[in-house]
């Protein structure tokens, strides 16, 4: 029995997904939305390539945590220079970018590398009910 791949010249229909974030968990709302963007929900799911789907998610800002995340999780990066390490927590970066939140979420559950970096660009996320995706047709999930 020969295992099935994936190929560039295969026919690679990419659907768009609408999620509503309000009242969601941030880490639940994540899995769920990077095995879409990775493309594990189709049959022809291969490793290798890039077979996911486009997801825009709204209301960010309406998106829960867990325990005390708000004030306990932490966010860091470095400026390159020496004393450089910069930290800001989740409760001032939810007030500030909260889509900057989901993001680095959903990223940090995608592969390190080029095709992780592919696939995090199919990602839209937009912290109110305002999106200027009505084109694509999207299709609602939960």
């Amino acid at each position: 029995m020969n295992t099935y791949s994936a190929k560039k010249e295969d026919t690679i229909n990419k659907k768009w997904y609408l999620v509503d974030a309000e009242g969601k968990v941030l880490g639940r709302l994540a899995t769920q939305v990077a095995s879409i963007l990775r493309g594990k929900n189709k049959p022809n799911y291969t490793p290798s390539m890039d077979l996911g789907d486009y997801v825009v998610i709204i209301n960010a800002e309406k998106i829960k945590v867990t325990g005390n995340k708000l004030k306990g999780k932490v966010y860091r990066y470095h400026t390159g220079y020496p004393g450089g390490l910069k930290s800001t927590t989740l409760e001032v970066l939810m007030q500030k970018k909260p889509e900057l939140v989901i993001k680095k979420a959903v990223q940090g559950m995608l592969p390190h590398n080029k095709l992780g970096r592919a696939t995090i660009k199919k990602l839209k996320i937009y912290p109110g009910e305002e999106h200027p995706h009505q084109a694509q047709k999207l299709e609602k999930i939960d």
